[in-house]
């Protein structure tokens, strides 16, 4: 195991969201308060019961508060999810309905884009509440959709731990990336543009295939790519992807991507390290997007965006150097760091 000490006894606040007329099912949890105001997306899929999409809030509302507090952000963490209804329904009614949720919070809980939501549904909520991000950018200050932030923070990750790992940039190392969404299309362009050859997977075939045209990359079945013997590999799906099985038969060096929660559980970090293959902490790498929400919210310029995101690479060269120097995983020593900050509200090392 982590010695994830789980600073606030999570989870602090449970809201249960219903709303039978908008056809509105869900949970909010806010995990921590330590920081300040709670911030976190919104996640819309077709969980099977309630039970589920409360387990997946618990986890990604965990997630943000050591995400929020790795990035220096004055936050804590929390995260939105929503059944995604069967059959037709009205998205506007659907938000706005979350939007009055949110807003009977009176703050504590501060939403954004995630996995199923994008900007147009943000405007909804907006309708129904002001503690809400992930808006269109208004002239030169952050806004808009987080995705590109977050790739490219996944790129200043992967550079820096390619350094420390590869011996090399980027260029000319093949990458698997599996999910090829609106945060992983955009890593794969930009991992194009620095010299790196890909291999892409997608439950979307079709998806997949116009991609891999598109940038000139291999193609690979969704259950095959986490096994490929490739330089890297990264998780920009769903959550749980490496599983201990996956874990002891991967081949890659370096696990670096987008998605939340890619171990299956937290021990598999030691699984990983035992075989020689670092993996840099999800939250640390994908935290370029929740640093532009908070910008956003705090109505700062994108030139403060960039910046942060900058710092994501030398961040993970901290973390890896202090994980080879202890000969603990990066996920240990990220924990370590992301707790200490949300104890102290310290954050001068990163």
């Amino acid at each position: 195991m982590t010695d994830r000490r789980n600073i606030a006894e999570p989870p602090a606040e449970v809201i249960r969201l219903h709303n039978h007329q908008a056809k509105l099912e869900g949970v909010i949890v806010i995990h921590s308060a330590l920081l300040g105001l709670s911030l976190g997306g919104c996640r819309v899929w077709p969980y099977p019961t309630i039970d589920e999409a409360f387990a997946d809030a618990v986890r990604l509302a965990e997630g943000m508060s050591y995400k929020n507090a790795m990035a220096a952000l004055p936050f804590g963490g929390a995260k939105a999810v929503i059944r995604r209804p069967e059959g037709d329904y009205d998205k506007a009614a659907l938000f706005e309905a979350f939007g009055e949720a949110v807003d009977r919070l009176g703050g504590r809980y501060i939403t954004a884009q995630d996995v199923g939501t994008c900007v147009s549904d943000m405007e909804h909520v907006a309708q129904r509440t002001g503690h809400v991000v992930g808006r269109p950018a208004d002239g030169r200050l952050a806004g808009g959709d987080p995705s590109r932030w977050t790739a490219l923070g996944v790129v200043h990750a992967m550079q820096a731990a390619s350094r420390r790992v590869l011996s090399s940039e980027l260029e000319g190392r093949t990458v698997a990336v599996q999910g090829l969404g609106h945060v992983g299309s955009e890593l794969c362009r930009r991992l194009v543009e620095a010299g790196a050859r890909l291999i892409v997977a997608d439950i979307d075939r079709p998806r997949a295939e116009a991609l891999a045209n598109e940038l000139g990359a291999g193609i690979a079945d969704t259950a095959d790519i986490a096994l490929m013997h490739v330089d890297v590999f990264a998780p920009c799906a769903l959550g749980g992807a490496i599983t201990r099985k996956v874990a002891n038969a991967m081949r890659a060096r370096l696990i670096c991507g987008a998605a939340n929660n890619q171990l299956a559980a937290p021990d598999i970090a030691h699984d990983l390290a035992a075989r020689g293959i670092t993996y840099v902490p999800d939250y640390v790498a994908n935290a370029g997007g929740i640093v532009s929400a908070a910008a956003e919210y705090m109505r700062e310029d994108r030139s403060v965006v960039a910046g942060r995101v900058a710092g994501i690479g030398p961040r993970v060269s901290i973390i890896l150097e202090e994980a080879a120097r202890s000969k603990l995983p990066p996920l240990v020593i990220a924990d370590r760091i992301a707790e200490l900050i949300m104890r102290t509200g310290q954050a001068e090392r990163l």
